[in-house]
């Protein structure tokens, strides 16, 4: 017979994050991490394999969460591409503001950057999922194999793009991080720029065929 349910995801979430914030490390075993919250090692399992799936996904939450809460304004929908955007990047990083001990010891106070780096992976697949939907670039190369390229290029230059946003908000000692801020605005700004000298470079180009 399996015993019910006493905890949920995001109990054993909360639990996690607490003990990396009181400890400053991980827990050493999910036995020992399961008994000290008063539930059953089996139900951890229910929701992860592991510390490191348990990592990724509490950053893939901040991400499903921003979106969930960016979606849920009426005006959301009239918003244009770049807006949307921009909308994302300041509520994302405002739930990392009120987590920010949690991603600090996470990200900046892990030695080993790749590991750092794998903890993101989740958030990497919610995220390229919410650029892809936003068809973020419209220029058609009338070749599919082109098409792919392009979309995967443009998701991964995006991606990119938020670490370097992510680095530059670990290291900002500004007050109400003001100048995380203005260089949200500036990228997305410099990325749309580009955006839209490659659509007038296809339409002049279809002008002169």
């Amino acid at each position: 017979m399996t015993a019910k349910n006493t905890t949920s995801e995001q109990h054993i979430i909360s639990c996690y994050m607490d003990d990396v914030l009181s400890n400053e490390t991980t827990p050493q075993s999910v036995y020992a991490f399961a008994k000290r919250h008063n539930f059953e090692e089996s139900e951890f399992y229910q929701f992860f394999n592991g510390f490191e799936h348990l990592q990724e996904e509490i950053f893939a939450t901040f991400g499903r969460k921003t979106i969930e809460m960016i979606q849920q304004s009426q005006d959301y929908e009239a918003y244009k591409t770049q807006q949307k955007l921009l909308s994302f990047y300041f509520t994302f990083f405002e739930l990392l503001t009120a987590n920010r001990s949690y991603v600090m010891a996470q990200l900046k106070g892990n030695s080993d950057k790749l590991s750092a780096l794998k903890a993101l992976g989740a958030l990497r697949r919610v995220f390229v999922n919410f650029i892809e939907r936003l068809g973020l670039v419209n220029i058609d190369f009338k070749s599919d194999q082109l098409n792919n390229l392009r979309d995967e290029g443009v998701s991964e230059s995006v991606w990119v793009q938020l670490l370097i946003i992510l680095k530059f908000w670990m290291e900002d000692r500004s007050k109400g991080f003001e100048k995380t801020d203005i260089f949200i605005e500036k990228s997305i700004k410099a990325q749309f720029d580009l955006i839209d000298s490659a659509r007038s470079e296809e339409h002049t180009s279809e002008l002169q065929s």
